[in-house]
């Protein structure tokens, strides 16, 4: 699993950083979650082809996560995107690529869009996305990636049965116990079980009890971190987080590592930022335009 950050300025671009925009890659899916404006460009400088998108995750309709959007979809029309392109976003997602459509912005793109709430919003074979409300005034949604737990075959073990390979292995797999010549095998000393990793996004939110429901046991946490804690009441007011208490959520979530990112661009860097996040969460980096993460 890889994400790439592909913006990580709040509100507005900076010389040094473009609108939130954030790439999840796991086998065959490139799943976005926002698309500021200037998304595809961004794209473009690490060349990464935007046609690989199969989802999009909108975390809420404000201009500075939506607005790369009538762009994007214009580039993968042109670029004879081959698929259904899955959007999922808040009530009125709908409407908004109804406008996009009157405007010619794109005609034959095919897609599918799913106005969410919370819960599960995509449960396939080796993974699932949840969604939960957050407070940020105009609608807005949190994300968890989930990536589901799988059985590995222990084949030294199976030796001691004369099982090789065989179609009944896969009820191992799937977690049951089998009988083969008249003897049970356990799945559970026939198999290993390999944890699946968690990925949570919490962008644009103030404080509240869902930015911990959805980071819980994260493997990694990805949070907006606008503000430092000298400016929280107008992080309050703005429904905003500060470094501190994306590092407070971390800690009491038992997030395992947490990413800072969407920053005012009152911040020049990331250096205050960065420390008042540290001294409550020490595992805490700070994104920047184009840095990868795998886990």
């Amino acid at each position: 699993m890889e994400i790439v950050f592909l913006g990580t300025s709040a509100m507005q671009p900076t010389k040094e950083r473009n609108l939130s925009a954030i790439l999840l890659s796991y086998k065959n899916e490139n799943i976005l979650v926002d698309c500021g404006e200037g998304t595809q460009r961004q794209f473009r400088l690490m060349d990464l082809k935007p046609t690989k998108i199969t989802k999009i995750l909108i975390t809420h309709l404000h201009g500075d996560h939506i607005f790369g959007l009538p762009g994007l979809m214009q580039n993968l029309e042109v670029n004879n995107y081959n698929g259904v392109l899955e959007i999922y976003g808040p009530k009125g997602t709908a409407e908004f690529f109804k406008f996009l459509f009157k405007l010619g912005v794109f005609v034959k793109l095919r897609y599918k869009i799913t106005e969410i709430e919370d819960g599960i919003i995509c449960n396939q074979k080796d993974f699932m996305i949840k969604a939960k409300k957050l407070d940020h005034g105009k609608l807005c949604y949190g994300y968890e990636f989930i990536e589901k737990d799988r059985r590995k075959i222990n084949l030294n073990y199976l030796k001691k049965f004369g099982l090789k390979q065989h179609p009944i292995l896969k009820n191992l797999q799937n977690g049951k116990s089998i009988i083969w010549n008249k003897k049970k095998i356990d799945v559970n000393k026939a198999t290993n079980l390999i944890k699946g990793k968690k990925v949570s996004f919490v962008i644009d939110t103030a404080y509240c009890k869902n930015c911990i429901s959805i980071s819980k046991d994260s493997d990694l946490l990805i949070s907006e971190a606008t503000f430092i804690d000298e400016l929280k009441d107008r992080a309050k007011e703005y429904k905003h987080l500060t470094a501190k208490q994306a590092a407070e959520i971390a800690k009491k979530s038992k997030s395992k590592k947490l990413v800072l990112t969407h920053f005012s661009q009152r911040y020049k860097n990331e250096d205050k930022i960065l420390k008042e996040a540290k001294s409550v969460f020490k595992n805490t980096i700070a994104a920047k335009d184009f840095m990868k993460i795998e886990i």
